[in-house]
C-alpha cells in the first residue's frame, strides 16, 4: 500500500491517497496508470504527484490512442537512474 501525495493545483491544498500497487492513480482516467507504474523500481512508501500532471497524463494518453509505455515516474535520484534523464519522468 503506498501512500500518494497529490498537490490540487484547483484548490491549492495537499490530498493524501492509499492505494494498492495494481490500483489506479489519484485522478488517472480509465486506469491508464497505475500505482505499481507510477512508483517503478522506487522502493519509498510515499510517492507525490500534482493533480495537473495526472490530467497531463489523460490528456497524452487520449491523443496517443494507446498503451502508453512507462518505465517510472517516480524515483528519488539517489535511487539510481541516469543523469542526463529526469527521474520523474520517462
Amino acid at each position: 500500500m503506498a501512500k500518494i501525495i497529490v498537490y490540487n493545483n484547483d484548490t491549492d491544498r495537499m490530498e493524501i491517497f492509499h492505494r494498492g500497487e495494481n490500483e489506479a492513480m489519484p485522478y488517472n482516467q480509465d486506469a491508464t496508470l497505475t500505482v505499481g507504474e507510477f512508483r517503478g523500481s522506487s522502493a519509498s512508501p510515499t510517492l507525490w504527484t500534482t493533480k495537473r500532471a495526472m490530467e497531463a497524463w489523460n490528456a497524452t494518453r487520449r491523443a496517443y490512442g494507446a498503451a502508453i509505455p512507462l518505465r517510472y515516474a517516480f524515483k528519488r535520484p539517489y535511487e539510481g537512474g541516469h543523469a542526463s534523464q529526469s527521474q520523474h519522468s520517462s
